[in-house]
């Protein structure tokens, strides 16, 4: 099935700890908005967002760091929409407060978190590719 991909970068006002740390939470939130998208795309419904059978945080995001979120659906049930998540460091922010306004963008991007979920269309909301 076809993938979705959001790029963003993280602001100051989310940076939630210090150093400039951004909550993993915000992770989950992009993983949100793709999996909204797919739902879209696949049913012509938002859907709704079931629950995570497993997150994993790998490495930390600041704030300045852009990060890619992508995330596919790996199985159609008759409601159920199984989904798996990454999302990607792949601009680096300085992390230097004498060149705050520095960035690198990596050769190899850097997986912060990966996550798998189900989301569910209730057959009445699915418009498009009707399953069942």
């Amino acid at each position: 099935m076809e993938e979705v991909l959001i790029r963003l970068r993280m602001s100051a006002h989310e940076a939630h700890y210090g150093g400039d740390l951004v909550d993993g939470a915000r992770m989950l939130g992009l993983f949100g908005d793709v999996a909204t998208e797919l739902l879209v795309r696949l049913d012509g419904d938002e859907g709704l967002f079931r629950a995570y059978d497993e997150v994993v945080f790998e490495a930390p995001v600041y704030a300045g760091d852009y990060i890619e979120a992508r995330g596919r659906i790996v199985h159609v049930g008759r409601t159920s929409r199984k989904m798996e998540f990454t999302a990607h460091k792949v601009i680096a922010a300085s992390r230097d407060p004498a060149t705050p306004s520095q960035a690198d963008v990596l050769a190899e991007p850097i997986l912060v978190c990966r996550a798998k979920g189900t989301c569910v269309t209730p057959i009445e909301c699915q418009r498009k590719n009707v399953s069942g």
